[in-house]
Order: C-alpha cells, then sequence, then structure tokens
C-alpha cells in the first residue's frame, strides 16, 4: 500500500538518531511486514480525550510510548512553570497493573525531575481515586496516573489532574495541549535529577483508607456487618492494593476474595474484557457467590475507579446492576442519612452527567438538594465542586460504573463505592430488606427509569470515518418519530443549540462543545449519540421511563420498558 506523505514524514522523523536504537528496531520491523500497522500507528496525533491520553502500545506519534509520553510531559512541565512562576512545583505519579505502567510511569518521573519538578512517585501499583487523594493530600500542583482503564491489554494511558484534584478541564486542558503541541521531540529532557524523585506508598495507603472510611461510613452496626456476606474481585488490577484493608478497618470481615483474579496481571487472563459494565468479567465472582451464599458481589476495573455489583433479586438469584442503578441507591442513601442527620438545608448538590439516568434528579428533588449536571466523565462532576464553592457536594456518578462520595477524591472512586453500597447492603439486610428491595422502592416513589446502552465498535482511521458519518447523518437528517413518538427536543452540544421541535424555539446549550446529540420525544424517552473519547467507539443511551404503582407490578412494567428499548434499537438500527 502506498503511504501518504505526511504519515511518511512522520515515519523519517522516527527514524532519526533521536530516537533509541529500540524504537528504530521497532520501526524498521514494521515497514518491513506491516504498512498498514504503519499508517495507523503515524496518521495522526495521539489526542487528548475524556479521559486523558489513551492508546495502544507502540511505535508512533499514535502510539503510548516514551516519546509520545515524555513530549506530553515536557509540555506539562513547561505549563506548570508558567502558571506557578517562581513556586516550588510538585507532581506526583501512580500507575496500574498494564504492560509498561511501571517503566512509563518511571519516564513521566524522570522528565518532570530534569525540569526541576519535585515528584512523588508511588513505589508500587496504586488505585486512580487514591491518585487524586494523595495530589491534594501531598499539596502538588499536578498528578499523573498512567493507566488505560479497563481498554484490552494492549492498551496504556496517561491521565493529567490539576491542583484540585480533579482531571484537567478548560482552560487548563486547551493550554496544556497548546504547550505540547509546540514541541519537538528534540525539546524533551529525559536526564532525571534522581535527588527530585520520592518514592510514596504505605503512609499514602493509611491516610486514603482513613478518609475513605470517615466519607463512606454511616454508623453501621457492627453485627449488620458481620452478617453481610461479601464477594470481591479486583479483576486482576490494583484495588488488591487497599479496597480488602479499607473493608477489614471499616468492621466488614466476612469477605471472600476471588483468588484467580487477585493478582495483578496486565493480560487479564480470567476474562475476555476486564470491565465490570460487561457481565462476563463478573462470571467466576458469581460462581463463588454462589458457593459461598453471598449478599453481594463487588468487582472494580483495573484502575479501581469502576465497580459493577450483583446482588439477590427478590428469587434468591444473583442479578446485575447497571451503573444507573447502582448511583440511585448509593445516592439516595446518601440524601437519606444527610436529611437524618439534619445536614440538608438547600446549600448541598449531587451530580451526574447528560448520558445519565435522569431519575438522579428527581432524587435530588425529592429531598430538596441542588442537581448539577455535566458532560461525560468525571472530571465534570469534580469541576462541578470547583465552580459552586458554596455549596457542598454531596455525592454523584455516572452511567459508566463510577461514583464518588463527597470531595476528598475529585474522580470516580470504586474504593469509596465499595465501602458505600456495603453500608447500603448492610443496613438493608439488618432492617429485613434486600438491596434489590430497596431499588424496587426507589422506583415506586420516584418513577421508574431503565436504561440501556449500546456501543458499537468501529477501530482504526475507517473506523473512525464511520463513526464521523453517522454523527453527521443525524444532525443533518434528524428523526422526527422515534418508536411512534414524536421527538419534541433535539440538543446538539457540539453547536451548543437545544430545539425545541413543538414551536422551533432554540436555546444555547450552557456547557463546553462536545461531539454530543441527544433526542427527546413526548413521553419522556430519550436516545443520546456519543462517540467515545477514549475507545473506537459511538455510543448510544437509551432512557425511558414509566410510573410503577406497585413494586409487585414491577416485572410486568419492566417487560413495556424492555419492549420500547427494543423497538428503539430496532427502528435506528443500532447493530
Amino acid at each position: 500500500m502506498e503511504l501518504q506523505q505526511n504519515i511518511l514524514d512522520a515515519v523519517k522523523e522516527w527514524q532519526s538518531p533521536l530516537f533509541d536504537t529500540t524504537t528504530q528496531e521497532m520501526l524498521n520491523k514494521l515497514l518491513a511486514t506491516s504498512p498498514k500497522e504503519i499508517e495507523e500507528s503515524f496518521y495522526k496525533n495521539l489526542e487528548f480525550g475524556t479521559g486523558g491520553m489513551r492508546g495502544i502500545m507502540g511505535v508512533g506519534n499514535n502510539r503510548i510510548n516514551k516519546y509520545t509520553l515524555g513530549k506530553s510531559t515536557q509540555g506539562l512541565s513547561n505549563y506548570l512553570k508558567s502558571v506557578f512562576p517562581n513556586q516550588p512545583i510538585k507532581a506526583v505519579i501512580a500507575f496500574d497493573c498494564r504492560h509498561n505502567s511501571k517503566s512509563l510511569a518511571k519516564v513521566v518521573a524522570d522528565v518532570f525531575s530534569a525540569n526541576g519538578i519535585q515528584v512523588y512517585l508511588f513505589s508500587d501499583l496504586r488505585p486512580t481515586p487514591e491518585l487524586s487523594f494523595a495530589l491534594r493530600h501531598l499539596e502538588c500542583q499536578c498528578g499523573i496516573v498512567l493507566t488505560a482503564s479497563h481498554n484490552p491489554p494492549e492498551y496504556n494511558g496517561y491521565k493529567v489532574y490539576w491542583q484540585d484534584g480533579g482531571q484537567i478541564v478548560p482552560p487548563e486542558d486547551e493550554a496544556i495541549i497548546n504547550a505540547i503541541e509546540k514541541l519537538n521531540y528534540n525539546e524533551i529532557k529525559f536526564d532525571a535529577n534522581e535527588d527530585l524523585i520520592q518514592y510514596i506508598d504505605k503512609e499514602i495507603d493509611q491516610a486514603f483508607i482513613k478518609s475513605t472510611i470517615e466519607n463512606a461510613s454511616f454508623e453501621t452496626p457492627q453485627q449488620a456487618k458481620d452478617n453481610l456476606n461479601i464477594v470481591f474481585t479486583s479483576l486482576h488490577g490494583t484495588s488488591i492494593t487497599v479496597t480488602p484493608e479499607t473493608l477489614a478497618q471499616a468492621g466488614y470481615k466476612n469477605v471472600h476474595i476471588v483468588e484467580e483474579q487477585a493478582v495483578p496481571n496486565g493480560d487479564f487472563p480470567t476474562v475476555k474484557s476486564p470491565n465490570p459494565e460487561e457481565p462476563e468479567a463478573l462470571t467466576l465472582a458469581l460462581e463463588l457467590a454462589n458457593k459461598t451464599n453471598a449478599d453481594i458481589v463487588i468487582g472494580t476495573d483495573p484502575d479501581c475507579d469502576r465497580l459493577g455489583i450483583a446482588v439477590r433479586n427478590n428469587e434468591g438469584q444473583m442479578t446485575l446492576l447497571n451503573g444507573n442503578q447502582t448511583m440511585i441507591l448509593m445516592t439516595a442513601f446518601l440524601l437519606e442519612k444527610w436529611k437524618k442527620a439534619g445536614k440538608i438545608n438547600g446549600k448541598q448538590f449531587v451530580g451526574s452527567t447528560i448520558v445519565s439516568t435522569p431519575m438522579i434528579m428527581e432524587l435530588a428533588s425529592a429531598y430538596g438538594v441542588g442537581f448539577k449536571v455535566g458532560l461525560t466523565g468525571f472530571k465534570w462532576i469534580a469541576k462541578m465542586i470547583k465552580d459552586f464553592p458554596e455549596l457542598q457536594f454531596i455525592g454523584g456518578g455516572e452511567e459508566s460504573f463510577g461514583y464518588m462520595v463527597g470531595d476528598a477524591v475529585r474522580d470516580k472512586d470504586a474504593v469509596a463505592a465499595t465501602l458505600l453500597i456495603c453500608e447500603v447492603a448492610a443496613q438493608a439486610k439488618a432492617n429485613g430488606s434486600t438491596v434489590y428491595k430497596e431499588l424496587l422502592n426507589l422506583y415506586a416513589d420516584h418513577g421508574f427509569f431503565k436504561e440501556h446502552l449500546v456501543s458499537l465498535t468501529k477501530k482504526g482511521m475507517e473506523g473512525l470515518q464511520e463513526i464521523n458519518q453517522m454523527m453527521i447523518d443525524l444532525r443533518e437528517n434528524p428523526l422526527k418519530e422515534i418508536n411512534g413518538q414524536r421527538v419534541v427536543m433535539i440538543e446538539d452540544y457540539q453547536s451548543s443549540i437545544a430545539k425545541n421541535l413543538l414551536d422551533d424555539e432554540e436555546s444555547q446549550i450552557d456547557m463546553p462543545k462536545s461531539n454530543v446529540l441527544i433526542y427527546y420525544t413526548e413521553d419522556g424517552s430519550k436516545i443520546c449519540a456519543r462517540p467515545s473519547g477514549t475507545e473506537p467507539k459511538i455510543k448510544f443511551y437509551i432512557s425511558v421511563n414509566t410510573e410503577l404503582d406497585s413494586v409487585n407490578n414491577f416485572d410486568e412494567t419492566e417487560q413495556i420498558l424492555n419492549e420500547k428499548i427494543k423497538n428503539i434499537i430496532a427502528e435506528m438500527q443500532l447493530k
């Protein structure tokens, strides 16, 4: 195949002596055997998305490697010096279980230190939320975590956190990207100043665990904790380093760990995908739950920011909950605890995202607290805390299995969420109920909202073009009717315009621009189309709802909503 000139120019640069012999050898091998791989590795620069920079490891400017991360860190170093002139600058770095994460973390530390920046580097793998905590605990200006979350084994990534503990958002993100793009590879300072690199571990662990217990514990009697039978799996990831110890220190001793998945392993050998959003990922945990008659199963992804949960239904069978359901359960529990403690006075809020269940807004309204909604990605929920310092943040979540309890950690936090859902489960069981029954009661009280995600994978350069065309078609030829229901509103976050189709009135959307399109129908259904910022996918988020007149009618009502979702998928050809 014939390669485009921009690709040939980039390859020529990477063949120069500026790049090490290992890189040269890998590049020469690819040139001889796989021109298509060369095209994919060089046709664009790796970009920052909703979760920072994430991609396949390998040679090239569209790959995760020493040079792309070195360039990003050099640009970030330059930006930090411009924002904090004449100040001592500190950065903290964590990494997960993935291949090369530890060595790449040291590369990042080397570049920071070569630029005169004090570095705190975790001595071994740690959960992403602990990085967010450590950043503020150590009073750093920024933090980096090397992770690709739940992506396949060939991926790695680079998340940037700012001094508030949250991931970078405007205007910092664009300014940092501009600083990176101005650089040439020969400007990267790789020669470490080892005196500026300090290794951290157990002292930060204990401070993090103590903070987690303070934020996510709610006076559950010890007997209730003892009676809760828990199965936990770390899915070969980082949570094994602190989550079992957090549960133990919080008083939960009846915990069965899935031993086959307890050893960190970047190949994730026991699962197709280490993503708790995928039911298959919890197969071994569910098997152990049936052997031990567990009440609840909890599984966390490799960097321990998402969690999947399974509980026993009314027939005693384990059933998986989705991210929206766990978010509703935990938010309702927090709101009830805050209410009973007399801490709700109109100066509190909960947060979520535009693709998550609208039911969280119903909960906030019922308890008289504010509700803030942001774009997809937990950085926007963390930003709410910074933007509204006069308000107290109770908790917040998004549909993709992430939750944040309070503001000690400014990112989704599966350590605190694991403890919180155990509190929910233990107190429910002590009161003669179950997590599942509590969920049905919430549906009866606030409306039955049912969500479904359709995720279509489109890999490579051709896949990106296909995703772009799908979004163009939805914009240029908007649907007027879905499942027999008239479309009444279209929100286009790329143009920042919301159009009411009933009166043709347009209004501005007061959020940063994003490639997201949301359709609303007259029966309250909501369909959102959004290309992923971190994976080669386009996602369709479907939400339907109705009243649930009695928990006894749950199965019949759910079937009605399932049929509605099925019809929407078929009509929009989302397969």
